[in-house]
């Protein structure tokens, strides 16, 4: 997995959703990050320290391509910008879904 800052991982992020708009889908992933890279102590031993502020870690998947970010507290307006743009842009080959009457509703109305 490669480890991008923001706008990188924006750009590659544009990249792959090119190529899986063709035979493919793609994944995108939000978690809660602490900082901590190592795994949660056996029973007696002392905890992994809390951490004063939490991060956003961001997983993006298509096949067998994996990239992801980090993105701190004070960069969340600007990563949620960039990446309400791309979805924007990106979202273009949804099908309207048109509404059927209810029979119901047909009558009263």
């Amino acid at each position: 997995m490669v480890l991008l800052d923001n706008s990188n991982f924006i750009l590659r992020l544009e990249k792959i959703a090119n190529a899986a708009k063709k035979d493919s889908s793609f994944t995108v992933t939000f978690k809660r990050y602490d900082g901590n890279n190592k795994p949660v102590p056996r029973a007696g031993r002392p905890p992994l320290p809390k951490p004063d502020v939490y991060m956003c870690l961001v997983r993006a998947q298509c096949k067998s391509q994996k990239i992801s970010t980090v993105v701190r507290q004070e960069d969340v307006p600007t990563m949620m910008g960039m990446y309400s743009q791309f979805m924007k842009s990106k979202m273009d080959g949804l099908k309207r879904v048109k509404k059927v009457k209810s029979k119901a509703k047909a009558t009263k109305g």
